[in-house]
């Protein structure tokens, strides 16, 4: 736990000294004179603290995944959480918040205290109460291959069919900000798609065409 708790305090800190870099550099404008001395990592800040870029939090417990809400809170950030092992604890709030979550990856043990609630009934959860989540392998963590066999196991740990499959579709979509061209067939998106034997979720379905930009490449 005190390790947990010096991650965020470091992770503050730096939020901070980018926040004060990015208005120091503000305030000089056009005079190099004023400018503050070139930081990289700071610099590397400055599109998260602008929502130009989004803010990654992983957090599999609980307590680290509001640690790292309150931490978007407070600097205004464009966030979502990876991994959100526990989020399925306290789907009420993570809904309040309007938190992103990708889950995953369910498909492994549990190797570390962190892991010990994990459920395939996470995203299910998420689901039902109405938050925005999709599911992920964490490639290579668990072979990407085996996604749709994530997204079945949901299904059988209660969430819908449909909802599985937006949640390997068009939810990362909408979760990566990127929904208004990729993650659904539709009148004017790229014509990325996959043309299979069957249901997407079964074991015996084969895969027998895959287009990317509406040319087969597979």
């Amino acid at each position: 736990d005190s390790a947990r708790m010096t991650t965020a305090a470091k992770l503050r800190e730096m939020l901070f000294k980018a926040r004060d870099y990015m208005a120091r550099k503000g305030a000089a404008g056009d005079n190099p004179l004023k400018k503050p001395a070139f930081d990289m990592k700071l610099e590397a800040l400055i599109p998260v603290l602008q929502r130009r870029c989004q803010a990654h939090f992983h957090a599999h417990r609980l307590d680290d995944i509001f640690t790292a809400i309150r931490i978007a809170k407070e600097f205004d950030l464009d966030y979502v959480i990876i991994h959100g092992t526990e989020a399925y604890l306290a789907p009420d709030i993570i809904k309040e918040e309007h938190a992103r979550v990708v889950t995953g990856p369910n498909l492994l043990d549990r190797c570390k205290p962190e892991l010990k609630n994990m459920s395939f009934a996470g995203p299910a959860v998420l689901w039902e109460n109405g938050v925005l989540c999709s599911i992920c392998t964490d490639h290579p963590e668990t072979p990407l291959q085996y996604l749709p066999l994530c997204a079945a196991m949901a299904v059988r740990a209660g969430m819908s069919r449909n909802g599985a499959l937006e949640a390997i579709t068009i939810n990362p979509a909408r979760i990566a900000g990127l929904d208004d061209h990729i993650g659904s067939l539709e009148i004017g998106k790229d014509a990325d798609l996959v043309v299979a034997s069957g249901d997407p979720l079964e074991l015996e379905t084969r895969i027998e065409a895959v287009y990317s930009l509406g040319r087969k490449c597979v």
